[in-house]
């Protein structure tokens, strides 16, 4: 990435992210402003913010923005789909309203990417969390003191392999592979109520001759835009695969959030999972030593 001339603005959402992002920069002494989105972002976020604007008021955050003069612009934090219809009026003066309407019935990776086509088309770089703060992603390798077994590590090239292969359709980013089968695969829910799903049914196993245990992967869709919309895991995660019964998580190196890390790999300690950065869709895990 070439050198940033200006401030970086943070389209704040919801979680943590924004604030963790905010302070790393901080900590690097790189100038930064947060517009959080109102409705979204979290009390303490909208408490740092520089602006707070209703996700849908394009035409003042885009007044906002050309006031600041960005060097670059990320995105950070989740945002609900809004109604299709306060969609349609909010856009209208920028986009044509029948592209908008067939937008609207594909996925969030294309209403993702009609968003950052607004913001390159009125003149902002848009960049993400690999280009400012590399340090929140997931490294490679075992992060964990418990280790994969080799019967882990097939469920995590099913999982890689089957995620790559659904990319094209718009689904979720996680799946859950117990023994060589997929037991669950993430959708609109998202991993954490897939996880409630798997505990709700980890009963029917031994019937349905799944095997027990398993593992949670997660990782970015081929050709997703890595600016706007990675996957994450934090404490939570660990909780609920430790309530579902899993042996462990995986998640894509390079390409995946841990949210307060520190916590999230002690969480995972004291529950006794493994937590692993895989590479590629394979899901290549370096050994540790």
């Amino acid at each position: 990435m070439g050198p940033i001339s200006g401030p970086i603005v943070i389209l704040a959402g919801s979680g943590q992210l924004p604030l963790l992002l905010a302070d790393s920069l901080r900590r690097r002494g790189v100038e930064h402003r947060i517009l959080a989105f109102r409705g979204f972002a979290a009390p303490p976020t909208r408490r740092r913010a520089d602006a707070v604007i209703h996700l849908l008021d394009v035409k003042r955050i885009l007044r906002c923005l050309e006031g600041w003069r960005p060097g670059a612009v990320i995105l950070a934090g989740a945002v609900r789909r809004p109604n299709p219809a306060v969609f349609l009026s909010a856009f209208s003066a920028f986009r044509n309203r029948r592209e908008l309407s067939a937008l609207l019935e594909k996925g969030d990776d294309q209403l993702l990417r009609s968003a950052v086509g607004l913001l390159e088309q009125e003149g902002h770089r848009v960049v993400g969390i690999i280009d400012l703060a590399p340090e929140l992603l997931a490294g490679s390798g075992c992060l964990t003191r418990a280790q994969p077994a080799e019967e882990d590590l097939r469920a995590i090239t099913i999982g890689t392999t089957v995620l790559a292969d659904l990319s094209p359709y718009d689904m979720g980013q996680a799946a859950v592979v117990a023994g060589e089968r997929i037991v669950a695969l993430e959708g609109p829910e998202g991993t954490d109520r897939m996880l409630a799903r798997v505990r709700g049914f980890r009963r029917l196993w031994s019937r349905a001759r799944v095997h027990a245990g398993g593992v949670l992967v997660k990782t970015a869709k081929r050709g997703q835009d890595l600016r706007v919309d990675l996957p994450a895991i934090g404490p939570r995660t660990m909780k609920e695969a430790h309530a579902a019964g899993l042996r462990g998580v995986a998640v894509g190196s390079g390409v995946t959030l841990i949210l307060d890390q520190p916590q999230t790999l002690a969480l995972a300690d004291r529950l006794g999972l493994f937590l692993v950065g895989v590479a590629g869709p394979t899901g290549l895990v370096e050994r540790t030593a």
